[in-house]
């Protein structure tokens, strides 16, 4: 089967694209489906006798109209052939890019590097692996004071019960059940804070981050695809000029340049979006490192003031205990 001249790197001819338009072009013949879409049969050749010989009548079953060249063609035809060109489009495109990046892992192929670009997506993958195992530190933090807190407040319930039924032990029970009581209540303000930490730590590394890492995956696969049709076309420019048609150089330019567009603003995308990530980055973590470490000191050092205050400080609304869940009508 021949198939189209393209040279790869190795100087040897690539003859996938035309083998698999012929593949695609070696099945039914959409105009004859046509027929048996429209009639529910195909069409048949008939042939009768005549006087002084026999003639080959073709004879159409269809009751539709069609011009005499055959451009007519129903709806649910056009919408096949739509399909194949996507699937052959496809095809093609996903077999360049799989053969790029095969020839870059193999040391083949050449690849667009941009060193300053690369060390800065290298250095937020980085950081969100690190902020990641803060959030998951916080978050167990969060579960076992959390823990605490209602152990404590349990353990106040029973000292108050026993305050109740030993009255020669009353006193004792009862300032050690008001112990337990504000230690929950402090508790209970330094959750609200934590929460909010651990909340504002999960956004930035799992939204905010998240999101100009996806821009980062949309550029790499868009870098593959530049380097793809670049190698494509400067293949193309080198091969022997009797192997290679002017139509097919022209073709591969074009297919470089409409890619190139894309490659050059996904990249001046990610760019943007890491700057901006860098300054939010450094605002956010500012607020809610001061935040940590002020709510925490206060409840060690058993300053209930200076708590009331951090909390009043980052603005954090507690939940009032044993408060049921709104309605969705009052949501």
């Amino acid at each position: 089967m021949a198939g189209r001249d393209m040279v790869n790197g190795g100087g040897e001819v690539d003859t996938f694209e035309k083998d698999l338009k012929e593949i695609l072009e070696d099945g039914p013949n959409l105009n004859d489906m046509h027929n048996t879409v429209q009639t529910g049969s195909p069409q048949k050749i008939m042939t009768s006798s005549y006087p002084g010989g026999s003639a080959t009548s073709h004879v159409s079953l269809s009751n539709n109209p069609t011009s005499s060249n055959g451009d007519f063609l129903p709806k649910t035809v056009q919408t096949a052939q739509s399909k194949i060109e996507t699937i052959k489009s496809w095809s093609v495109n996903t077999f360049k890019c799989t053969k790029q990046y095969i020839a870059e892992r193999l040391g083949k192929g050449s690849k667009t590097v941009d060193l300053e670009l690369e060390a800065q997506i290298e250095v937020l993958r980085d950081m969100q692996r690190k902020y990641a195992n803060i959030l998951r530190l916080a978050k167990n933090l969060n579960s076992h004071f959390c823990n605490v807190v209602q152990t404590q407040r349990a353990l106040g319930e029973a000292f108050s019960e026993q305050a109740q039924r030993s009255p020669e032990l009353q006193e004792e029970f009862s300032y050690n059940c008001e112990t337990q009581r504000a230690l929950v209540k402090n508790g209970e303000v330094l959750l609200g804070a934590m929460n909010f930490f651990t909340s504002t730590i999960n956004t930035l590394c799992n939204k905010t981050m998240e999101d100009t890492l996806l821009t980062v995956r949309q550029y790499e696969a868009a870098r593959l695809e530049y380097d793809a049709y670049r190698n494509e076309m400067e293949a193309l420019q080198l091969a022997p000029r009797e192997s290679t048609s002017a139509s097919k150089v022209d073709g591969s330019k074009r297919k470089f340049d409409e890619h190139k567009v894309k490659f050059e603003k996904l990249r001046a995308d990610v760019s943007i979006k890491l700057k901006f990530l860098d300054e939010n980055r450094v605002k956010v973590m500012h607020k809610q490192l001061l935040l940590f470490h002020n709510a925490v000191s206060a409840y060690f050092t058993g300053n209930d003031s200076a708590l009331e205050a951090t909390l009043k400080q980052f603005n954090i609304k507690l939940k009032p205990a044993n408060t049921e869940k709104p309605s969705w009508i009052e949501q």
